[in-house]
């Protein structure tokens, strides 16, 4: 009878399990966010290295004067847009790498459900943003950047790892400690979107990837 026992309870340990991993999404790669964040420090580098260069003055970024469209806002632009391409690019490449290996789709009901669980905060912050950069506001961009894009990720968590979670809590954190020091908004980027990232990504595929590559 006990052993009986044992065996209903595995059986419902692999329902569970099962019924666990059709309603999440378990593509997502450490790898996609390893090289995020390098994207990400390497924008802000070259942000760094274009604020500091003799063609651009700290009055044409915050007030766009005196200065054409590129050497006011658009190389920043250009930068932020970058970065941003090449980390959804990446993200597609290894999530589907991953799904192909584990037989899964990558678009199904939960993919769909985990982009829209981020794309509703995800574009208030990002209308957000535009909106502070019009009106030259550029010292409050990274603080509600970086908190929107936590507040995303903490929503979907729900839909994926359990450990994304805390990876949207230290990007609030950081959020709101900016907002206290926008002299410094560009370093907190750079903090949140590159080392957090990197750091993510590197426990997130010891955890759920190593094994499997």
């Amino acid at each position: 009878m006990q052993q009986e026992d044992i065996k209903h309870i595995e059986a419902l340990n692999d329902i569970r399990s099962m019924m666990r991993k059709s309603s999440r999404f378990l593509s997502l790669s450490g790898l996609s966010g390893i090289f995020a964040g390098v994207y990400a420090l390497v924008g802000y580098y070259l942000a760094v290295w274009r604020i500091n260069s003799d063609v651009l003055s700290m009055r044409q970024i915050v007030y766009g004067r005196n200065a054409d469209w590129f050497d006011g806002y658009g190389f920043f632009i250009l930068d932020a847009a970058a970065v941003l391409g090449l980390s959804l690019i990446t993200a597609y490449y290894f999530s589907s790498r991953k799904a192909k290996k584990n037989n899964t789709k990558l678009f199904d009901h939960t993919a769909w459900q985990l982009m829209w669980q981020m794309a509703v905060p995800l574009t208030a912050g990002g209308i957000l943003s535009f909106v502070f950069l019009l009106h030259g506001s550029l010292a409050f961009i990274a603080p509600m950047m970086l908190c929107f894009y936590g507040t995303a990720i903490f929503a979907a968590s729900r839909m994926t790892y359990d450990d994304v979670k805390y990876l949207g809590l230290g990007q609030i954190a950081l959020g709101l400690i900016s907002a206290f020091d926008l002299g410094n908004g560009l370093l907190y980027w750079a903090l949140g979107f590159g080392v957090l990232h990197i750091i993510y990504g590197a426990l997130m595929w010891w955890k759920y990837d190593r094994v499997k590559n």
